[in-house]
């Protein structure tokens, strides 16, 4: 809590949050543009590979993994497309900004992956069912196979690390995408070698359980995309903060009627009532409240602030509507 306060007392002395310079923000633009290009392109090589390895192997599990690679695709297009459109503001048709673009396109790739998973399991099923699960490697398919999957992986593991490295959502999702597909390879991998001494159900099954996983895993970064735009509440501390702040702002501020502050995409909307003295010119007051909302806006967290002015607290809320 007092960390949280110095960080606002350092916001209202100094008129900036303290933290990375312009230069060094551009910096890791940079960067983060680079890991979604580097991203995208070993998609591509890495895909490519994957359908080899599937031709040679004829393995279900391997295929799965393969049809993976092919959403990894697009889905990457998907993102990239999203954070193009950040990055291209219009003021007319959009004047409350893209940040929306963000949540939306990871939900557009989220749902896409899940249902890849739903697609898999019923082609496993039906594979079981019909006893088509018999297949045979030779040692040279076999030696491709493990090596093109291996290979895979390890490239997949050094961009999960890499992109872990950023705080950007959308590089969080390639990194958790990275991360997926580290598992599938390994699962698939395993399956496919497992049904060639053992049995051949085992690749179906295998199948299975990548589908099961991708659909958990995906369906959890719905849940919480879907709580970024539908407007849910920071966390208390977070809006003990904006009250501190409010609170501090001018000397004049004789009461703090309401902080909200609630998302809004990937960034909060905040909304808050001060009551000022009633017989305050409008110009002072006017002052007073737009340099509140100026200092709120310099928060990295906050996309646009909303500051209403008041003279007395004792009335009900504007927004009637919004209570029980």
């Amino acid at each position: 809590m007092l960390e949280g306060f110095n960080e606002m007392d350092a916001l209202a002395e100094r008129g900036f949050v303290p933290g990375m310079s312009k230069e060094e923000r551009e910096n890791l633009a940079r960067s983060e543009n680079l890991a979604i290009r580097i991203s995208n392109i070993a998609n591509m090589v890495l895909f490519s590979a994957k359908v080899y390895a599937s031709v040679r192997s004829g393995s279900l599990a391997i295929i799965a993994s393969t049809l993976d690679s092919l959403l990894d695709l697009l889905s990457g297009f998907i993102l990239w497309f999203t954070a193009f459109s950040m990055q291209t503001p219009n003021p007319y048709q959009y004047p409350i900004g893209k940040k929306r673009m963000q949540p939306l396109g990871i939900l557009v790739f989220a749902s896409v992956m899940a249902t890849l998973g739903l697609q898999i399991i019923l082609e496993s099923v039906r594979t079981m069912v019909s006893h088509e699960n018999d297949f045979n490697l030779s040692k040279e398919q076999e030696r491709w196979v493990v090596g093109i999957m291996l290979s895979v992986t390890l490239v997949k593991l050094l961009l999960v690390v890499y992109c872990r490295a950023f705080t950007n959502e959308i590089v969080k999702a390639y990194a958790q995408d990275h991360f997926f597909d580290v598992i599938t390879n390994i699962i698939g991998l395993v399956a496919v070698l497992l049904a060639k001494y053992i049995h051949g159900w085992i690749d179906p099954v295998g199948a299975i359980i990548l589908a099961l996983y991708t659909i958990r895993t995906w369906s959890v970064t719905v849940l919480e995309n879907v709580n970024s735009l539908v407007g849910k509440s920071a966390a208390p501390e977070y809006l003990q903060k904006l009250t501190y702040l409010c609170w501090n702002h001018h000397k004049a501020i004789r009461h703090i009627d309401t902080v909200r502050a609630y998302t809004f995409g990937s960034h909060y909307f905040v909304e808050v009532d001060i009551v000022l003295p009633s017989d305050m010119p409008l110009q002072e007051a006017h002052d007073i409240g737009e340099s509140l909302q100026e200092k709120l806006e310099l928060l990295p967290e906050i996309e646009r602030a909303f500051v209403h002015l008041d003279y007395e607290y004792s009335h009900k809320p504007e927004h009637a509507s919004t209570y029980p």
